[in-house]
């Protein structure tokens, strides 16, 4: 394999950098030609490819989000689309392609590779909803955001006895609310998977006022049916529902804003390299990942229109060390 392409697709995670960098790096050290593809799928249809050397990817491995551009693309799933990706491809000689991203972007490398082009995946999403690796690139780093938030919140919530419902990203999986509240020491975890009514979470805050706490933390992921502002609007309509004074704080996209933590900056190292690995071997038509401690491949089929469930012993713990 003399001529592969890499690109970024889906929402940006921090580390999609180190992983660009670490492809890059690692085709170079093989003799490899290594052509960045523009704004994702889209780039690859339009035909915006860069060609790379180790300089253009110097200095990006602290920095969040993708040097590339990552962009959703309603004419790849076209397959007029797919043909115009597959000639700019053939014109520039390209043996493989490097996705980074999450299920919707290895979606998309499934549809490439079933057209018989040599693909390998990179699992990268905030949301941690990926099969095929324990935990994906930016997932630490959004975790940490997110918890960083909690302890400030926290702080602020204490002087003025106050609760606080943190809404932060994560789409249709609680993973992230969960992990960072659990590290949080939240009193209540609201998740799409275990949605907690506003009725509950008003008689637990009741309960921790009760007990003289002086603040209390609900962390609710964006996907749940009833979101900060309805829960808050429930509140509104009893002000003695709870016992705190109630706020409300959206993260919104500063979470997966960031620089990449060291974590997500070697994952990422260790996931580009790997993949580089993997097409020069012919092992494609995978997802490169991080399970139980090593680098593992894992075929797309297996991946593809699946979402990785959640721990449910996690919200029992939390439940636990909340009272």
């Amino acid at each position: 394999m003399k001529h592969i392409a890499v690109l970024t697709s889906g929402g940006d995670a921090p580390g999609m950098n180190a992983a660009i960098r670490a492809v890059t790096r690692s085709a170079l050290d093989q003799d490899m030609t290594v052509y960045g593809v523009r704004q994702g799928w889209q780039g690859l249809v339009d035909g915006q490819f860069r060609q790379l050397s180790a300089r253009d990817v110097g200095g990006i491995i602290q920095v969040g989000g993708t040097f590339l551009g990552s962009a959703r693309s309603a004419e790849f799933r076209q397959e007029s689309g797919r043909s115009k990706a597959l000639r700019n491809l053939a014109q520039r000689g390209i043996d493989g392609v490097v996705v980074i991203g999450g299920n919707g972007s290895q979606t998309g490398s499934y549809m490439l590779s079933q057209l018989g082009i040599h693909v390998v995946g990179i699992a990268s999403t905030i949301d941690n909803d990926l099969l095929g690796t324990d935990i994906s690139i930016g997932c630490d780093t959004a975790i940490n955001v997110t918890l960083e938030a909690i302890d400030h919140l926290r702080t602020t919530g204490s002087s003025h006895n106050r609760a606080f419902l943190v809404e932060t990203m994560g789409r249709d999986c609680g993973y992230l609310a969960i992990m960072a509240g659990l590290a949080g020491g939240a009193e209540v975890i609201s998740t799409p998977e275990f949605e907690v009514p506003a009725s509950e979470i008003a008689q637990r805050l009741r309960a921790a006022y009760e007990r003289g706490k002086t603040h209390a933390i609900v962390v609710i992921a964006e996907g749940v049916k009833e979101n900060s502002t309805k829960i808050l609007s429930y509140f509104d309509a009893d002000k003695q529902r709870t016992g705190f004074e109630l706020r409300t704080t959206t993260l919104g996209h500063v979470v997966r804003g960031a620089p990449p933590s060291a974590f997500d900056r070697i994952l990422a190292t260790r996931l580009g390299v790997n993949a580089v690995k993997a097409l020069a071997n012919g092992d494609t038509g995978v997802v490169v990942g991080w399970q139980k401690n090593e680098v593992t491949l894992t075929p797309l089929p297996d991946i593809v229109g699946r979402i990785k469930p959640v721990d449910t012993e996690l919200l029992e713990l939390a439940r636990i060390l909340a009272k």
